[in-house]
Formats: C-alpha cells, structure tokens, sequence
C-alpha cells in the first residue's frame, strides 16, 4: 500500500466517522483530526491511527452514556473498520489496547 492510499483510507474512515457524531463537539474534534491528518506527514500515521481510535472509542462512549443506541451501533461499526484497517496497515499492533 502507498502510503497516499494510507492516508486517504484513514481519512475516509474519518469521513464516515463524521457523519455519524451527533455531538457538534465530537463533530468538530473528528473534522480537526481529519485535517491535520492530510496535512501531516506520513511519518506520523501511526500516531494519527491511534488519535482516531482513541476519538471513536469517546464518541462510541458518549453514545452509550446518552442511551443512543442507534447511533452506537454504526459508530462501533466504524472504530472497528477503523482497528482493522490500523492493525492491517501495520500501523498499530494487533495486541495493543486503548
């Protein structure tokens, strides 16, 4: 994979990400993200891999304290699209955590 492809894709993932925030707070956080992630260079993938992570995983968090359970679904879909892309990339290992 070139590493144009690595960011686009994580990018993309970001997009999706986006869509599905209902907070404008967590909307704007994913948008920043997304950002200085096209704008960073590609020696700092990895780093970016896991602020994504760790963002979806408080989107996912702040979902579930609001009982949105709709929204949960989808956001868990894409934090997980998101870990497998990161693990399969080698840009985060299989067996780190949060």
């Amino acid at each position: 994979m070139t590493q144009q492809y690595l960011v686009g894709e994580l990018s993309l993932l970001l997009g999706e990400l986006q869509v599905e925030v209902c907070q404008r707070e967590f909307s704007q956080k994913v948008a920043g993200l997304r950002r200085t992630l096209e704008c960073s260079p590609v020696a700092r993938l990895s780093e970016m891999a896991w602020q994504a992570l760790e963002l979806a995983d408080d989107v996912c968090w702040d979902s579930l304290e609001r009982a949105d359970a709709s929204a949960l679904i989808s956001q868990a879909a894409t934090c997980a699209r998101l870990r497998e892309f990161a693990v399969c990339a080698a840009l985060i290992d299989e067996d780190e955590r949060l």
